[in-house]
């Protein structure tokens, strides 16, 4: 199938798979070495979830490039670093002890939630919080997993220190739905623009030292989930991404890079219908909306603009 030709053709192709799987549906991609980008509602203000996780990792590295914390330091994730039921140390029964550096590894391989909180706890909220306004992306939830939960369970009249889980079955899915933490408008947000615009001083070694962007870059290469995004890309093509899922929604931001050295930052959200579970119609739309908008932009000449779809 011929990449679309025109941005009316991206639009309507866009559309068309997001209304196939039953998503509501956000992009941008944007090639790093030239201006052209692909827009489809890319200003719109979305549920980040863990993507933020990008944010954090160039505050390491920026931190760690400048000697002002020690990558092999190790550094002890305990019970108040767990959430419970999460990937990777998030669900260890014991304490675990990790490296600075690889508390950034699980944190962006497997986006280990307890790691997260660990290296959160290490850098300071603020430091963070700073670093995302710099790059662009201002309303970037920030803090520990605590921080950003304990809100939600006030909200639904949850006790924290009790079972969430079973609590959580006593809750209508209306209230869920109706909670601050999934409106972007009431809580932490970004842009598909700003995600991507990050991403893209990360590879143009503009987001901080070339050798913090460097490791981001690395550490980004090794998610290990790739059922979304990489899943719309052939073999040959690198895929250094990060995700992101919440109730109903279901995100991944990725840079792409081709053999021929084209260089394609590009992010999609999705708000879906179910609140959790498998969907693998929505995670295949993640793949066929980036691949749709990056063979655009490598097809699209440089003299032909884009143009904003809200």
């Amino acid at each position: 199938m011929a990449p679309p030709a025109t941005v009316d053709d991206v639009t309507a192709v866009l559309q068309a798979l997001f209304d196939e799987a039953g998503v509501e549906g956000f992009v941008h991609a944007h090639d790093i070495d030239s201006d052209r980008e692909v827009a489809f509602r890319a200003d719109a203000p979305v549920i980040v979830a863990s993507i933020r996780k990008i944010a954090v990792a160039i505050a390491y590295a920026r931190q760690a490039a400048a000697g002002a914390l020690d990558r092999a330091a190790r550094h002890t994730i305990t019970a108040a670093n767990r959430e419970g039921g999460g990937i990777g140390t998030d669900s260890c029964l014991h304490d675990v002890t990790l490296s600075t550096r690889d508390l950034a590894f699980f944190m962006l391989s497997m986006s280990d939630n307890a790691a997260t909180d660990k290296l959160m706890e290490i850098l300071g909220t603020e430091v963070v919080r700073a670093v995302a306004a710099e790059l662009g992306c201002p309303r970037l939830p920030v803090g520990r997993y605590r921080d950003l939960w304990d809100p939600v369970w006030e909200e639904l009249g949850l006790d924290p220190d009790g079972d969430i889980d079973a609590q959580l079955d006593q809750v209508s899915e209306e209230r869920i739905r109706g909670l601050a933490m999934l409106d972007p408008t009431r809580s932490a947000s970004s842009t598909p623009r700003e995600i991507t615009s990050l991403l893209t001083a990360i590879w143009r070694d503009q987001a901080g030292p070339s050798e913090a962007c460097a490791e981001v870059r690395e550490l980004m290469s090794h998610q290990l989930s790739v059922h979304r995004l990489a899943a719309g890309f052939d073999a040959d093509v690198r895929v250094a991404a990060k995700n992101g899922s919440l109730w109903g929604v279901l995100n991944e931001a990725a840079v792409v890079e081709y053999p021929d050295g084209g260089r394609y930052a590009v992010a999609v959200f999705l708000r879906t219908p179910t609140l959790g579970g498998r969907n693998p119609a929505a995670d295949a739309a993640i793949g066929r909306a980036a691949r749709t908008a990056v063979d655009h932009l490598r097809r699209a000449p440089a003299a032909i603009p884009t143009k904003e779809t809200r």
